[in-house]
């Protein structure tokens, strides 16, 4: 999604280490914060090391005939293949180099620390959840691309053009279908999950530190409005709820359901488009049914989104980087690299994304600037109801 992510960003989580493996191998490179793994299928990028010479400036590079590298702040979750970063560097003289920074949410954090002086040149991965925390630091420079026109302007939610929509998921409660049967069926509703019956089986991420923890969270004020959200994340204390930091950790180390799935707890926040990864890395890739399926009362859509960052020493290769992660080539592989859909509507989805990823007709969303005159206190009092 992290998975923005993705959901089960099943696969990426291999694919990211071998990509910070060959980010780290060089010596001018920040080392990746350790973080979530991702769930893609990306492989590594070419293995030329950027140079660090202040020379290694766009202007600087043509002149030279060597490539520009432009840096990319993303999540874990993020997966690109060779042949993107092939034609990058074939087709536009750009050498791309990847630096991880844990959640979505951890890498909005790092990403304000840095703002006007950041130590990428794009970032991916902020979300609507979390991208009015990012324009109010100023993070981006405007930048209009022209792959917007086969973008729906529904997802265009900054008319200022800062970031530019990559991909669309729905934050919601993923079940195991092993774990339930006509004595206790899965929970269809959000206030399911506060009944005794279904006491210990939740496992959710702190809406602090964690994208779809926080679209969990935004999620029960919808359902729940401002009088009562309080009291129902009440009840789900008391209904034994798990809290973890991330993604990964909730979804890898506490839900039973998935492939790789160490925990216990049937129940978990994660998206509609984990079960085809579940389907496609699972033992049975032919099933007719996922393994784990999809409350989908319980959805919360997400749009994730790419911007050059402001300060950036080569605007110009980062506004191409931007292109490309909104282009059609990359568009069509984000269904089975990230698990989430394209931006782009001219995009066809695999048959697996068809058959499995279960999609709410109505997904809830609250007007970005309502999260944003109220996320930080929202974020406070959840705090102080459910860790302290």
């Amino acid at each position: 999604m992290n998975l923005s992510t993705t959901t089960v960003r099943l696969v990426a989580a291999a694919t990211s280490v071998l990509l910070l493996a060959a980010c780290a191998g060089d010596p001018a490179s920040d080392p990746a914060p350790d973080g979530d793994p991702a769930e893609g299928a990306a492989t590594e990028p070419p293995s030329d090391e950027p140079g660090d010479e202040a020379g290694d400036e766009a202007g600087d590079d043509d002149a030279a005939g060597e490539p520009t590298t432009v840096t990319l702040l993303t999540h874990d979750s993020f997966a690109i293949s060779d042949e993107v970063v092939a034609a990058l560097l074939e087709d536009e003289g750009i050498e791309l180099e990847l630096l991880a920074g844990g959640d979505a949410g951890s890498v909005v954090n790092q990403a304000i620390l840095t703002a006007g002086n950041p130590q990428a040149d794009v970032l991916f991965g902020i979300d609507s959840t979390l991208l009015t925390r990012g324009l109010e630091a100023d993070l981006f420079e405007a930048y209009e691309s022209p792959a917007l026109e086969a973008i729906p302007d529904t997802l265009q939610l900054d008319p200022e053009h800062r970031v530019t929509p990559i991909d669309v998921s729905d934050v919601c409660i993923n079940f195991d279908r092993s774990f339930y049967a006509d004595d206790l069926p899965a929970p269809t509703t959000l206030a399911d999950l506060a009944d005794p019956a279904y006491a210990g089986q939740l496992v959710a991420m702190n809406p602090a530190t964690s994208s779809p923890g926080l679209a969990f969270l935004l999620r029960t004020i919808v359902e729940y409005g401002e009088d009562g959200w309080q009291d129902y994340w009440r009840s789900l204390v008391r209904n034994d709820v798990q809290v973890t930091a991330g993604w990964e950790d909730a979804y890898y180390g506490a839900f039973s359901g998935g492939v790789t799935s160490e925990g216990d707890r049937p129940l978990v926040v994660s998206y509609s488009t984990s079960p085809p990864a579940e389907v496609l890395f699972g033992p049975d890739p032919e099933a007719d049914q996922s393994p784990i399926g999809t409350v989908l009362e319980s959805c919360y859509r997400q749009v994730e989104f790419a911007g050059v960052l402001a300060g950036t020493d080569v605007p110009d290769a980062a506004r191409t980087v931007v292109d490309i992660l909104a282009g059609p080539q990359f568009q069509s592989e984000v269904a089975l690299s990230m698990f989430v859909e394209p931006a782009r509507d001219d995009v066809e989805l695999p048959e697996v994304f068809v058959r499995f990823a279960e999609r709410p007709e109505q997904p809830a969303e609250l007007d970005p600037e309502l999260v944003t005159a109220n996320r930080e206190r929202w974020i406070a009092e959840w705090t102080e109801l459910v860790l302290r």
